[in-house]
């Protein structure tokens, strides 16, 4: 690589982000976030909630903010799009400009893209976030005349450019997708954790409920929301049928279907439920959700010693400080 280019990378690394603009869009859109735990099932979640809502008649957008970029996936059968980020990159090495064609496809109604994100080592997953909404923005994002913009982000919120429609008001409210596990609801009580903090600060967004993913009917997630104070939009079951359909990248909520009625109430759900304030959840009051023997309640913490660090046992050191003799 040429000194040339090195100084124009690291030029470019070193810009900071643009402000994302919070101006109001060009007609009433609903913009819903929707985060959990990575492998919950997000993806099969939005791909046939959205499938449902664009045969209800509504104009959905559905964006993926998962560096996995697997939100579209199931959606165009297993296919995978050419992300916003990866485009991008391409583009501008051309000299050219993004066009909505180049990162925008579209099934049956629902329009679709991926944000992407960096590979692996290479950059930050929030940061590839923030500069793919940048993108967005110079496409019209605001302009665009959807009736729901449904975007899929991973549930780390701890990250700042995963909590950016939480943080900036970019959505008007959240949506958990969990299980019966505790992984997944320490997840969704972290969102909420974020969704209030954000409260206190003024901002607006709110939790809608949630979505109750392979539901194997043991409780703990009707029991995370009861206390949360969100409703539960759908519970979807641990059903065999939807396994081996998902697992083969096909909608299992199309119309007249078996699984029909249940996506197209989420989507119901989904357009009417209004943006609530959570009351997140302590983690001693998390843990007490499941059974003991589940998250091993009655440990007790013995603290360790010195000794129990050196497996030869401590050795005396001579000190190392200088004494010098007074003047």
């Amino acid at each position: 690589m040429t000194d040339v280019m090195t100084a124009r990378l690291r030029a470019e690394a070193a810009t900071p982000p643009d402000p994302v603009s919070t101006s109001p869009a060009a007609k009433t859109t609903q913009i819903i976030a929707i985060y959990g735990k990575g492998g919950i099932g997000k993806s099969f979640t939005l791909a046939n909630l959205s499938y449902s809502m664009a045969q209800l008649g509504k104009r959905v957008l559905l964006i993926g903010c998962d560096p996995k970029s697997d939100t579209t996936s199931l959606l165009f059968g297993g296919k995978a799009c050419p992300t916003i980020i990866e485009t991008s990159a391409r583009k501008k090495a051309a000299g050219e400009a993004v066009a909505i064609g180049d990162v925008c496809f579209k099934r049956d109604g629902v329009f679709a893209m991926e944000l992407g994100g960096p590979e692996v080592g290479r950059g930050c997953g929030g940061r590839g976030i923030i500069h793919g909404f940048e993108l967005l923005e110079k496409l019209g994002f605001h302009q665009w005349g959807f009736d729901y913009v449904l975007l899929d982000f991973l549930g780390d919120v701890v990250c700042g450019g995963f909590g950016l429609p939480i943080a900036r008001d970019m959505c008007q409210k959240v949506i958990v997708v969990g299980s019966n596990d505790l992984q997944s609801l320490y997840v969704a009580n972290n969102v909420c954790s974020a969704v209030e903090y954000f409260r206190k600060l003024g901002g607006n967004v709110g939790v809608a409920g949630m979505v109750i993913n392979k539901d194997d009917g043991t409780g703990e997630a009707h029991a995370f929301a009861e206390k949360a104070g969100i409703p539960v939009l759908a519970s979807i079951p641990a059903d065999d049928d939807i396994r081996r359909k998902s697992a083969n990248y096909e909608i299992v909520g199309k119309p007249g279907g078996r699984w029909a009625p249940l996506f197209e109430s989420l989507g119901v759900q989904v357009a009417a439920a209004p943006p609530l304030r959570p009351t997140p959840l302590t983690q001693d009051g998390l843990l007490g959700l499941f059974k003991g023997d589940a998250v091993g309640r009655g440990v007790t913490l013995v603290p360790a010693t010195i000794e129990d660090m050196c497996a030869a046992g401590t050795v005396e050191k001579p000190s190392l400080e200088v004494l010098y003799e007074s003047a």
